[in-house]
């Protein structure tokens, strides 16, 4: 638990420019502070004590603003920017070196039993504001925008834009971690393109017209 919990100070001074020391994020902190409780409450939990483990997620979502449930699976070096409105639901699954903002919801549908909420995997981006719901996976190295509300699968390498969210591939390529807004639109490219012939058209057209 100790290097896991190093890993997530380590983790924060990576990834958040703001993050001036590793002190200063383990006493001030609230994204830190709800993680660090998470992992205690998950120990307890794990061994068959899931009143104590679910009071503790209780009193740290009081005083963080974070809700976490103790059965969630977290990874090394997860990443709850600003934390508050962060809610991670009972069978979540959350891989290593993940970024979390304000008010993301990995949640459920209702519609599902068992397995009920989503997977993240490794180096994963979720930005402010959005929802993922229900029991498929994200992928490594994927980002959903701010805002976005996924229902259904987002492949590696990969981003999910929009409400319902749809995903457009970024080539593979890992892009910068922290933007949460500068996404390559293919379907905006080609609107861009057809809009940019129908107004070459339209002088060709008028071209014609004069020399009538």
């Amino acid at each position: 638990m100790f290097k896991t919990l190093k890993a997530d100070l380590d983790s924060y001074i990576e990834k958040d420019p703001a993050a001036r020391n590793r002190l200063e994020v383990f006493l001030l902190y609230s994204g830190y502070k709800a993680v660090r409780k998470y992992r205690r409450a998950h120990w307890f939990y794990e061994h068959n004590m899931k009143l104590i483990a679910r009071f503790l997620s209780q009193r740290a979502r009081h005083k963080t603003g974070v809700e976490i449930h103790p059965a969630a699976k977290i990874g090394k070096g997860l990443v709850i920017d600003h934390g508050m409105g962060v809610v991670i639901g009972e069978t979540t699954v959350i891989g290593d070196n993940c970024v979390l903002y304000q008010n993301v919801t990995l949640g459920g549908t209702g519609k599902d039993s068992g397995k009920r909420h989503p997977t993240l995997g490794n180096n994963v981006m979720i930005g402010a504001g959005a929802k993922v719901l229900g029991p498929f996976k994200v992928g490594d190295n994927a980002r959903v925008a701010a805002g976005a509300v996924v229902l259904s699968e987002v492949p590696p390498n990969s981003t999910a834009v929009g409400v319902p969210a749809r995903v457009v591939r970024i080539n593979g390529e890992r892009p910068d971690f922290l933007d949460q807004i500068h996404y390559s639109d293919p379907v905006a490219l080609e609107l861009c393109r057809l809009m940019y012939e129908i107004d070459e058209l339209k002088k060709e057209v008028q071209k014609q017209h004069d020399t009538v």
